[in-house]
């Protein structure tokens, strides 16, 4: 996903939780039993929050921006959507969302557990549905009667690594730039807090150490650390972490600033990105203040969420919601662009009418990758790493 006014990788467009007593700062924290972790209550709202960030993301693609959209549409969305285009426009902003809850979950997920279970958790969650979705795009894209391109044989195959982002090759799915600023976070975390064995300390140091590198790597503007710290994103994935340790324990003074300044600096970050001056040649015009809420309330949100504050949002729905989430993402975009050709220019159907129902599609279609490659192939995968030789 490309978004406007910037260039890749600069900007565009993915959970459950535990109650835990926080350790003194000079203390390593112990691994939790087996039996703990299993016990662990799921966090539902979070899962509802990953649908609705991932809806914005789908609002954007279908209505909140130009380019390809505008093809199957037959022009721009800013004619088929008159009113609502200018809120479509902040739909963007879910991506920073989705990186403030991964802060948040890889936190979680990575405390007291080995390099080797960590790293197969997150092989195992990440690549079945991507690579089902990218044999789904590119087997699409290559029929006749698709009006959009399909990346060379040898991209698609390079497109399976998950890197061909930084290898310059073209991409299969518009989203995944998402993915590699997700791994290099789940590499970064891996390598300071994991490998060494998750603690109080640790974790503010890894918090403290990245901010402050990110922000040296901003200023000496240096592609290689802009490359490895993402000081666009360092925020929100720094502000997900502590969200975590505030939902370990809330009255930590420290996770609560480390959540504060994220936040500062996230925001400075969603603006600088994602504002311009009021121009009728523009898409759209978001207003500063809008794009500072948006954030606020994703930070909120997740927030919320930790200090239990929504525990009634318990709904058993919601953890369907939370598995179609990652699925969905991967094929909305470029899947949503034949859909919508077919639903609007094929049959005809008003706007809003094609816009429902392409998003009811595109869910069904993660529900159906969720049944029937996720359950069957991520516990293999991660069964199959986590096997000792």
């Amino acid at each position: 996903m490309t978004a406007p006014g910037t260039t890749l990788p600069k900007h565009a467009p993915g959970p459950d939780g535990t109650d835990a007593l926080a350790r003194p700062i000079a203390a390593p924290d112990p691994a939790p039993a087996p039996a703990a972790r299993r016990a662990r209550p799921r966090l539902r709202a979070l899962d509802g929050l990953r649908l609705i960030a991932a809806l914005m993301v789908a609002a954007y693609h279908y209505g909140g921006r130009d380019g390809e959209i505008s093809e199957a549409w037959g022009s721009s969305p800013r004619l088929q959507f008159p009113s609502a285009h200018s809120w479509f426009a902040y739909g963007c902003l879910g991506v920073q969302i989705f990186f403030v809850i991964s802060g948040f979950v890889i936190c979680m997920s990575g405390w007291g557990r080995p390099l080797r279970a960590f790293f197969a958790s997150r092989v195992s969650r990440l690549f079945p549905s991507y690579w089902a979705a990218i044999v789904l795009v590119t087997a699409v894209f290559a029929l006749p009667v698709v009006a959009y391109d399909a990346v060379s044989p040898s991209d698609a195959l390079v497109n399976l690594t998950m890197l061909q982002q930084p290898l310059g090759v073209d991409r299969v799915l518009g989203v995944c730039w998402t993915l590699w600023a997700e791994l290099r976070f789940y590499a970064l975390f891996a390598l300071c807090v994991v490998m060494p064995g998750a603690n109080r300390a640790r974790v503010i140091l890894f918090c403290a150490v990245w901010t402050l590198a990110a922000v040296i790597a901003e200023g000496a503007n240096e592609p290689l650390l802009d490359l490895v710290l993402m000081p666009e994103y360092a925020p929100f994935f720094i502000g997900g972490i502590g969200i975590y340790l505030v939902h370990r324990d809330r009255k930590d003074l420290t996770a609560w600033g480390i959540v504060g300044v994220s936040w500062l600096i996230g925001q400075h970050y969603a603006v600088d990105r994602l504002w311009h001056a009021p121009n009728p040649d523009f898409f759209s015009y978001r207003t500063s203040f809008g794009i500072i809420a948006v954030v606020t309330a994703g930070f909120a949100a997740v927030l919320l969420i930790a200090l239990g504050a929504l525990h009634r949002v318990d709904w058993k729905w919601l953890t369907v919601a939370g598995a179609l989430t990652y699925p969905f993402y991967l094929v909305h975009e470029h899947l949503g662009w034949v859909t919508v050709a077919a639903l609007h220019r094929g049959l005809g159907l008003p706007s809003y009418a094609t816009f429902g129902l392409t998003i009811v599609a595109m869910l069904t279609l993660a529900w159906l990758l969720n049944r029937l490659v996720e359950e069957r192939l991520t516990p293999l995968i991660r069964n199959g790493l986590m096997t000792r030789k």
